[in-house]
């Protein structure tokens, strides 16, 4: 059972960083302890993305030595000039942290043996055939194996499968002839960040830690209390890896719930999925709104439920629920693409003739993230299929290489609208003004429900929205919140 660490009751688990009930801490373990607890561990963090940088900043910060490596040296360069390139972090914040010299960078893993506390946060993709890539960790593992001293605690933070941390990483840096728990430190404690949001950061978002052994676990929980408010011990790595497979997957399959449901309006005709899911939500209890849109992107819903299907059919079984809601999300922006062929055939044009104005290409609202983004997907399957003429606006995305392309992002303004024979709003971003959009544009797809609050009712003619349940126009009691994030 997962039970919080923060909180002041002695439970079993919050016992695991106190002395209540079990034996202190001694010999390397102690002195790690005694590190974290007095501000003199030096921290590591391998990977300076979405997830390290935020979180070596976090430790810098609050008064500890931190270290980043990444092997992209443009990034490290940045870095060394205190600038910033991650959109959740103050830039005054990275700039102050390496002008004290509480943050350094470095592009190899010289000197990794100085470190007390190393966390991996390396990128998993899935390759073409969606089996996982987990090179990332072990090139990681293999260059800080050369580095490996007694006393160090390595916290592995990227999404994978189960059995990753003690079946991959603990043979490797076990390869040294050093022993997990008593010669060196080994956890694994799933990231949870959440790109564009401002209430829930990196100190703030509760974090769960499952250790090789008992001491693993003590020393991975204390470390990540120095900077995180609440800390929630399980009994082992395995368990951590399959609860952060479970938070994605949850999502995934109820975002392929509606986007289904979605379909099947516009096919019915006359009901709104839209509307639908407004009118659900009012139960105050068993349900919780998701809503329909041009597909799913960034990293973890899109890849996660691939990777525990491969690992699952290791074991004769065959995860065909999941896979089939994730089938279901990447048949989305072929949806959409089709939703394009039809507003063509209705225009006096062709579609290799088309202007074709795409709005918002981010994988989801006010973030500049664009991996795995639905809106490239779709303008690829455009382009597959004749079209030619694709422009893009995005405030936050000023470049996108597409099918060998690059592609520069438009003004958001009358003319550029008014240029398109088709605008689609495939990423909601706050900043736009989509009654103006609405006004200026000759016919519009509106993937996210973003056009809801159009003033006027007889501009609605020109809207094709997702999951209506009609050809043109839409109840205008629909004001729905969000898309999903």
């Amino acid at each position: 059972m997962a039970t919080s660490i923060a909180q002041a009751p002695a439970t079993a688990a919050s016992e695991v960083h106190s002395t209540n009930g079990q034996l202190p801490l001694t010999g390397l373990a102690g002195a790690l302890e005694s590190k974290l607890r007095t501000k003199t561990a030096k921290i590591g963090v391998v990977g300076l993305g979405y997830v390290g940088l935020p979180l070596a900043i976090e430790f810098a910060k609050n008064g500890f030595e931190t270290r980043g490596i990444d092997l992209d040296r443009t990034k490290i360069d940045l870095l060394k000039k205190g600038e910033n390139y991650i959109q959740d972090i103050s830039n005054d914040v990275v700039r102050e942290c390496v002008k004290k010299g509480s943050f350094t960078a470095q592009n190899d893993y010289h000197n990794a043996g100085d470190l007390d506390v190393i966390y991996i946060c390396v990128p998993t993709p899935f390759t073409t055939n969606k089996d996982p890539d987990i090179s990332y960790i072990t090139g990681s593992a293999e260059m800080l194996v050369k580095e490996l001293r007694d006393g160090q605690l390595i916290i592995l933070k990227s999404t994978t499968f189960p059995n990753t941390t003690e079946g991959v990483v603990q043979p490797l840096l076990e390869s040294t002839g050093k022993k997990v728990g008593e010669d060196f430190f080994l956890a694994f404690s799933p990231e949870r960040i959440d790109p564009g949001n401002q209430k829930w950061t990196t100190s703030n978002t509760p974090i769960v830690v499952g250790g090789v052994t008992s001491a693993c676990t003590r020393l991975a929980v204390l470390a990540n209390e120095q900077i995180i408010s609440k800390v929630v011990a399980v009994s082992s790595p395995k368990v951590a890896e399959m609860e952060k497979l479970l938070e994605n997957i949850f999502r995934s399959v109820n975002i392929a719930l509606v986007n289904e449901l979605a379909k099947l309006c516009d096919r019915m005709g006359g009901i709104n999925m839209w509307e639908v899911v407004e009118a659900a939500a009012t139960k105050p209890f068993g349900f919780m709104p998701f809503y329909p849109g041009p597909g799913i992107g960034g990293h973890c819903i899109l890849i996660d439920p691939f990777y525990l299907s491969w690992q699952a059919r290791a074991y004769d079984f065959e995860t065909n629920f999941i896979t089939l809601a994730a089938e279901t999300n990447e048949s989305m922006p072929f949806y959409v693409k089709d939703l394009v062929f039809k507003a063509v055939a209705e225009l006096p044009i062709r579609l290799r003739d088309a202007k074709i104005l795409m709005v918002g290409v981010a994988f989801k609202r006010d973030v500049d993230d664009t991996r795995h983004s639905p809106a490239i997907r779709i303008m690829e399957l455009l382009i597959d299929d004749g079209a030619t003429n694709i422009e893009f606006t995005d405030p936050f995305v000023e470049h996108l290489w597409v099918k060998g392309r690059d592609f520069a992002s438009k003004p958001f303004n009358a003319q550029t609208l008014q240029e398109a024979d088709i605008v689609i709003i495939t990423t909601d971003h706050s900043q736009y003004d989509y009654d103006f959009l609405v006004r200026n544009a000759k016919h519009v797809i509106d993937t996210r429900n973003a056009t809801s609050k159009v003033s006027d009712p007889s501009l609605c003619d020109k809207i094709v929205l997702l999951g209506s349940g009609a050809r043109h126009g839409r109840p205008q009691s629909v004001t729905s919140k969000k898309a999903n994030v």
